[in-house]
């Protein structure tokens, strides 16, 4: 079963956070294009241990005072969509790659625009960092949780 709460938080708004009972399985924006709304199926639970761990980091990343996660996390997604996010996670904290060298590490030199929906498809907004993925170009390219947040994301990493 599913656990759910919401994480209220200055910079981002509010965040729709989800756990199974061992990890983390979704981070949310408000109002995100994509994101799941919580079904009858689903616990509010603010109490749960993934939940609260997730919140507290999430709010220390967010204060400038935390460069990476611990929560444990999974995600489900086709497995093309998978090694885009393991791919993701490895983008170093302060760096940023484009959507093209994306879909070169993972062997798809020619699918920059499928790289592009599957990031865009991120489960996981924030701890696994799409906000890291922008334009060959340097522009920023989209963002599920509008551009003005993943400016502000870039932002506190590069301490702007």
């Amino acid at each position: 079963m599913k656990s759910y709460t919401y994480l209220k938080t200055e910079t981002m708004g509010e965040l729709l956070l989800v756990a199974m009972p061992s990890h983390l399985v979704g981070v949310y924006f408000a109002n995100q294009h994509n994101g799941p709304k919580p079904s009858a199926d689903w616990k509010k639970n603010p109490a749960h241990p993934i939940l609260k761990q997730a919140g507290k980091e999430l709010n220390e990343y967010l204060a400038g005072k935390r460069a990476g996660f611990s929560v444990p996390v999974a995600f489900d997604g086709t497995e093309f969509q998978r090694e885009i996010w393991k791919q993701i996670a490895r983008i170093p904290f302060g760096k940023t790659i484009s959507y093209t060298e994306l879909a070169q590490s993972v062997g798809a030199p020619k699918a920059t625009r499928a790289a592009g929906t599957a990031t865009g498809r991120n489960p996981l907004g924030i701890i696994i960092p799409c906000h890291r993925v922008v334009g060959k170009d340097g522009g920023m390219g989209g963002y599920a949780g509008g551009l003005d947040r993943k400016k502000s994301l870039l932002k506190i990493e590069t301490h702007e």
